[in-house]
């Protein structure tokens, strides 16, 4: 139970504050190397100012913090109290339908032979160029209120929906509009380079991202990353490299699709640009894990995609059994409708075989490393951002066990209840 002095507001503003969740039979402080995570039981957190200030003990934290003094107190008897969640990687900001498209996967017609067709990537880029800007700001919020409500307190979100300067100014506006005032906070990434436009080959294209996008993305001063999509009949490797070198010039951090459906030098590439993060992976090899792992790229498996198109899931024990941590994501987008990254656990879990613990650590600390997060984000520790969720399940495993119904109760957005 709930008790509060004041009203809720999105963002938290008012200084002085002070938050307290206790009693919880568990809290998930923050990431471990031998078991995943570090799970402290019948325990709390106190933050203050939407910091966290002491966590451990429930006695121990309300000995120096006493609900009398907080400005909120949350009773988590019996529930389970996590870091909120982190979204590494979405393409959240689009416009249409393509649930006709699911129909004819089901009946054999591959991803690529849609996209070949004019389909996939291209027919959402048509419904992006037609939509108002305003609606494109409506459909992104609606998504980033069911993500709230699934425990998502960060979230990235990309362009490459209109592979033109235009559109893709529009789009970085409209990701900016919708993250104002909303509690989530929305990271930007410009994907200009998402597939080749029509009437376009890709050399031609290459060049207008690099010389006629990036300058004017650059001076618009929304996007944080510059993502390419790597992979057999989109983009090559040393076109990716391009874009991305480019990016960087610009200020971009690289991100970079990988290995989705051929392993053609993806990862190769995300370790000579130094990118933060190499994401799909599903065909990579021995050799690609050793080039990201080298490199301190860190692997964003995306088990939903694979869930969604039938196909096998990456291989996420072969870098976790190398010591090298790995991010989830749900990579959201028409063609893998979900916003629920305790799906993504229990998929992680059941497809990929990382333990629950595991799985909660690739949510929260190790999807918060594919952002480039060094502030604590995605842990309950001292110093961190006071983001966190409580789920009504007795223990964290639960999160991946239970895949029935939304097990969150509450989510705190620097010590701030935004969803109840």
């Amino acid at each position: 139970m709930r008790e509060s002095s004041r009203e809720d507001a999105s963002k938290p503003a008012a200084s002085g504050e002070l938050t307290v969740v206790h009693n919880a039979a568990e809290v998930v402080v923050g990431p471990d190397d031998e078991t995943g995570v570090v799970v402290s039981e019948d325990a709390a957190f106190a933050a203050v100012d939407g910091t966290i200030v002491a966590v451990g003990p429930t006695d121990d934290v309300l000995a120096e913090y006493p609900l009398h003094d907080a400005t909120t107190t949350i009773d988590a008897s019996g529930k389970t109290v996590l870091p909120g969640f982190v979204d590494p990687h979405t393409h959240a900001l689009f416009a249409g339908d393509r649930s006709d498209e699911f129909v004819s996967k089901l009946q054999g017609t591959t991803y690529e032979e849609i996209l070949a067709a004019g389909g996939g990537i291209l027919r959402t880029v048509d419904a992006v160029r037609e939509a108002s800007d305003d609606e494109l700001v409506s459909n992104l919020s609606a998504h980033l209120d069911a993500m709230l409500a699934h425990g998502t307190t960060t979230v990235e979100v990309k362009t490459g929906y209109g592979l033109d300067t235009e559109t893709e100014l529009r789009m970085l506006d409209a990701i900016d509009r919708a993250s104002e005032g909303h509690p989530v906070d929305v990271v930007p990434t410009f994907m200009g380079a998402h597939a080749v436009p029509r009437g376009m080959d890709a050399d031609e294209y290459v060049e207008e991202v690099v010389s006629e996008q990036l300058p004017a993305v650059a001076e618009q001063g929304v996007a944080e990353f510059c993502d390419v999509f790597c992979e057999r009949g989109v983009f090559t490797a040393d076109q990716s490299r391009r874009i991305l070198a480019a990016g960087r010039e610009f200020g971009l951090t690289p991100k970079i699709h990988a290995d989705e459906f051929a392993a053609i030098g993806g990862t190769a590439v995300a370790a000579e640009v130094e990118a933060v993060s190499a994401d799909h992976l599903l065909a990579t090899d021995d050799d690609g894990r050793e080039t990201l792992v080298d490199a301190g790229v860190t692997p964003v498996m995306l088990p939903g995609t694979a869930f969604g198109l039938g196909a096998e899931y990456a291989d996420a024990r072969a870098f976790l059994d190398t010591g090298h941590e790995v991010a989830l994501a749900t990579d959201f987008n028409p063609n893998c409708f979900t916003r629920s990254m305790g799906f993504v656990a229990t998929l992680a879990s059941v497809g990929m075989r990382m333990t629950p613990h595991e799985a909660i650590r690739g949510i929260t600390s190790a999807a918060a490393t594919a952002l480039g997060r060094t502030d604590g984000t995605g842990t309950l520790s001292s110093g961190s951002p006071a983001d966190a969720v409580v789920l009504d399940v007795p223990n964290a495993t639960h999160l991946s066990y239970r895949f029935d119904t939304n097990p969150v109760e509450t989510v705190l957005k620097a010590g701030v209840v935004v969803h109840e």
